[in-house]
């Protein structure tokens, strides 16, 4: 492998002092492309992470790690991460890089484009190259996927959400260089972060969820979203949504699904009162067992499921979660 050529890169970032999974999936990728390319795969690791987290990135495949950390970075400050980014990809010329769709990182990415005056493709659900070496940048849309692709400017830059990509295999025996990245003296954040306040998730994590309900426009009215909230509580299930239903109010944007959203692999996904539009259906591709409950035969939703419920969700839900509350109740000593 020839070091000297443009790697490509991962930006990781730590969330209190751990890297989230996304960043070891996208490494994974990362060194899948560069031995496709002959280039190494890099990181750049925003902030400090223990020993082990960063000798588990060489084990997945890391060839160089940059370290990026100095007194208050741990901080949500994607003015200074992009102006570092920036100036260090200015200086090593990465073709590529590939940054994690999380909170952080769908702010960071446009910085870091704009400021090196390149392209940048959102929500990716696959990556892969021409026979030119051009990275294809697959997203859904129009009712099907299409492939963008910057043939002129550099690097190439993608943002991908948790879950689209396998977590690689890490081998203990894999090592690489360690890079030290000090903080620029001109670069002064025009922002003071005074207070970070957590809200504590309720329920099962979405990406870790075994049953996941989720919930579309369908449901009617936010009477008819309680109903889809309780189906997900007698269940047991991490409730999810569509677009629709975060626009209408009645559920949070962390609830949604899909190529903006989460996703998810359950062992079982039942889809309440919605169409199947393929923004949402690919963030349940990985799903075992699909079920979805719609009024409408000729939905696009029962093309993609194994099974379909032709009912009004409205009327269906509460005689559904009486049936299955009669179910769990234990008939008493005879």
């Amino acid at each position: 492998m020839n070091i000297n050529l443009a790697p490509v890169w991962v930006i990781a970032e730590q969330v209190e002092g751990v890297i989230p999974p996304v960043c070891y999936e996208l490494l994974g990728k990362a060194t899948e492309l560069g031995k496709e390319l002959g280039v190494p795969a890099e990181v750049v690791l925003l902030g400090e992470v223990s020993g082990e987290q960063k000798e588990k990135l060489f084990h997945a495949g890391a060839d160089v790690l940059y370290q990026v950390n100095f007194p208050g970075f741990d901080k949500f400050q994607t003015e200074i991460s992009s102006k570092i980014i920036s100036g260090l990809a200015d200086e090593i010329k990465p073709q590529i890089i590939l940054i994690g769709s999380t909170f952080l990182g769908r702010e960071l990415a446009p910085l870091v484009a704009a400021r090196l005056k390149t392209g940048l493709t959102a929500h990716c659900i696959d990556l892969v190259l021409t026979e030119d070496k051009i990275l294809e940048q697959w997203i859904p849309a129009y009712g099907g996927l299409i492939a963008i692709t910057c043939p002129e400017k550099r690097p190439q830059i993608a943002t991908v959400a948790r879950g689209v990509f396998p977590m690689p295999a890490f081998e203990p025996s894999n090592t690489g260089q360690l890079i030290q990245v000090d903080k620029p003296e001109d670069i002064v954040s025009r922002v003071k972060t005074l207070e970070i306040i957590k809200a504590e998730p309720e329920g099962v994590p979405l990406e870790e969820a075994l049953t996941v309900v989720a919930g579309g426009a369908g449901a009617g009215s936010q009477e008819g979203w309680k109903q889809i909230e309780i189906l997900a509580q007698t269940l047991n299930a991490a409730l999810g949504s569509t677009r629709p239903a975060v626009d209408e109010g009645w559920v949070e944007l962390e609830t949604m699904i899909g190529q903006s959203g989460k996703m998810v692999h359950p062992d079982l996904y039942i889809g309440v009162g919605l169409s199947g539009e393929q923004q949402h259906m690919v963030g349940i591709a990985g799903a075992k067992v699909m079920v979805a409950i719609n009024n409408d035969p000729k939905s696009p939703v029962f093309q993609q499921v194994d099974l379909g419920i032709v009912e009004d969700c409205r009327e269906f839900i509460p005689i559904l979660i009486k049936k299955l509350k009669e179910k769990m109740v234990k008939p008493g000593p005879s």
